[in-house]
Formats: C-alpha cells, sequence, structure tokens
C-alpha cells in the first residue's frame, strides 16, 4: 500500500497551512567603528573592522 492521499486537498486548505512561511527581513545593527548598518556578528563591509578589529580591507 502506498501513502497516498484520499481526496484532493484544496487549494484553500493548502495555502492556510502555508501562512506561517513567511521570509523573515534580516536583522541590522549599525558599525561600532563607521556608523554603517551591516548585519550582526559579522565583518562590516564597508569598513571591514569587527569588534575593534580591522579582518578585511574595505573595498574601494
Amino acid at each position: 500500500m502506498a501513502a497516498v492521499p484520499k481526496r484532493r486537498i484544496s487549494r484553500t486548505r493548502r495555502d492556510k497551512r502555508r501562512t506561517h512561511w513567511k521570509i523573515k527581513a534580516a536583522a541590522r545593527t549599525t558599525c561600532s567603528h563607521c556608523g554603517q548598518p551591516a548585519l550582526p556578528h559579522r565583518v562590516c563591509p564597508s569598513c571591514g573592522f569587527y569588534r575593534g578589529r580591522e579582518y578585511v580591507e574595505p573595498e574601494v
């Protein structure tokens, strides 16, 4: 016996189940070195600093 649904699930019922499948906006913080918005726990793309140390040369 195969696991096959006995009745077709309607679009409404299917979509009600998927109401929580939302994409959340990425959290943003400000860089403590340059003040630009950056992703938390990552090197700042504009200045290359993370937690007071320079890790990457900033792109010009």
